[in-house]
């Protein structure tokens, strides 16, 4: 038996296919029908919008105008403002030698540095910077900074003698001169695990001594009596390149510390050296918005630091937290063999700074202003 299809399959399948245009063209239909409708819909809603704004009153009117005026006239103020950029310390390590350094030590080239300067135009130099600051930005959270600047000099010069920062002091800022670990926890621990890491690479730097008085990148101080050596990373806000490159993982270091001061005139980082038999003349810092970290790489015995008459002794591996704006002393008092005390310095945010504090005063004390 043959098995034959019938006619009637045939044109049984093909009905569907002749079906499907017609079933779109009703679909494209009810899509117009539906946009004709939302056209209607959006046409009754804008003659409402303006029937009711018809039916306002004229003064009411006049105000939302007013009020749209100023609004343009903000936008254009703040719009053909040309914001001026502040580098952080990556991007002053690029530039600093083009700069020009003296021995891989920056050196302040500005005769308006407000670290640097004492005459009697300062205050009204760090309120101009404070207005340009919040013109820019915001006013909020800014109170204790204008206090600070509207009054700076009666609160340097009503400084009991104990604390006396030289260039600014930042008003209701709990005041003592050493600081508890737990202050800048993060900071202080993650430098204490990179100990043997910052210490050899002073190690590295320290056998130039056998070869010249004074290698390259370093500084030294005037004491009383003895020597005292500094190697930079960051002076005053700036970054030292050549020094940084000698101290690559101490310098990435400085990058993940959550309050290091990096870009203000108030932050430094170094490698600070005491030969025995050294004194450092008693002194105060500039200000007290910092605090001061000594990690100590190496501690003979009869070496102390004294902030604001309490005497402290450093130890290897571990950070001393103290506030520079005390009047603070120094000495290695101990025996030649045991060879000098060494501490890695770094300075930090005061922790009862805020970080909207913290940003303006990046911007006021910023380097070169």
């Amino acid at each position: 038996m043959v098995w034959v299809p019938l006619r009637s399959t045939r044109t049984d399948r093909r009905a569907p296919l002749r079906a499907a245009p017609a079933r779109r063209t009703t679909m494209s239909l009810e899509w117009l029908l539906d946009w004709s409708w939302s056209l209607d819909g959006l046409r009754d809603f804008i003659a409402t919008g303006i029937q009711s704004f018809r039916d306002c009153d004229t003064s009411a009117l006049a105000a939302v105008a007013c009020l749209l005026l100023l609004f343009v006239w903000y936008c254009y103020h703040v719009g053909r403002e040309q914001p001026r950029a502040y580098p952080t310390v990556n991007a002053l390590m690029q530039s600093a030698e083009a700069n020009g350094v003296q021995n891989g030590f920056v050196y302040c080239h500005s005769p308006e540095c407000v670290r640097c300067a004492h005459h009697d135009g300062l205050n009204q130099k760090l309120y101009h910077n404070l207005q340009e600051y919040a013109k820019r930005y915001s006013w909020s959270g800014m109170g204790r900074i204008h206090k600070g600047i509207r009054e700076q000099g009666r609160y340097l010069n009503s400084r009991p003698s104990i604390q006396k920062p030289e260039v600014f002091f930042l008003p209701d800022l709990p005041t003592m001169p050493y600081f508890s670990r737990d202050a800048q926890k993060h900071d202080v621990e993650l430098l204490e695990r990179n100990f043997q890491t910052i210490l050899c690479e002073f190690e590295t730097l320290y056998k130039a001594f056998s070869n010249c008085s004074l290698p390259q990148g370093w500084k030294m101080n005037s004491t009383p009596s003895g020597e005292w050596f500094t190697f930079y990373l960051v002076n005053q806000g700036m970054c030292v390149p050549r020094n940084c490159r000698r101290c690559p993982r101490t310098y990435r270091l400085l990058g993940s510390l959550r309050t290091c001061i990096g870009n203000n005139v108030f932050g430094n980082a170094c490698i600070s050296v005491l030969s025995p038999g050294t004194v450092i003349a008693e002194h105060y810092g500039p200000t007290n918005i910092r605090i001061r970290c000594h990690l100590g790489l190496k501690t003979p015995s009869n070496c102390e630091l004294v902030v604001g008459g309490e005497p402290q002794c450093w130890a290897e591996g571990r950070c001393l937290l103290f506030d520079d704006s005390f009047l603070h002393t120094a000495f290695h008092e101990g025996p030649p063999e045991e060879g000098p005390r060494v501490v890695f310095m770094v300075d930090l945010w005061h922790p009862n700074v805020a970080a909207a504090e913290r940003q303006a005063l990046d911007f006021i004390f910023a380097p070169g202003r």
